[in-house]
């Protein structure tokens, strides 16, 4: 996916060889190559930082689902412990201390 945003390999950089000239190497041919190594760390660089923000979104996403499991847990545990004809002082306690957990994310 992101290979083909980049030029340059490594065996490319390592085995770069430049015509030398009387004296030296030709600088134009070395500034264009210098430029395309350039663009490859700018490009390097975006990826990373495009895969660091997709990375804390999903950290994000996956606390938040984490969070929703937990309340549905307990919803469904009062709902088990609700008997379907009478409700008791017992019963409205602990679904109070099931929504105080809840609200306060704290699982015991």
């Amino acid at each position: 996916m992101y290979q083909e945003r980049i030029i340059l390999t490594e065996k490319d950089i390592l085995e770069k060889e430049f015509k030398v000239d009387t004296r030296g190497y030709r600088p134009q041919e070395v500034d264009k190559f210098l430029d395309v190594v350039i663009k490859d760390y700018g490009e390097y660089s975006s990826i990373i930082k495009e895969l660091t923000d997709d990375k804390q979104s999903l950290i994000e996403d996956n606390i938040r689902l984490k969070q929703e499991i937990r309340a549905l847990r307990t919803k469904l545990d009062v709902v088990k412990d609700t008997p379907t004809s009478e409700v008791h002082n017992a019963d409205l306690l602990r679904r109070l201390s099931n929504l105080e957990k809840i609200i306060y994310g704290r699982e015991d």
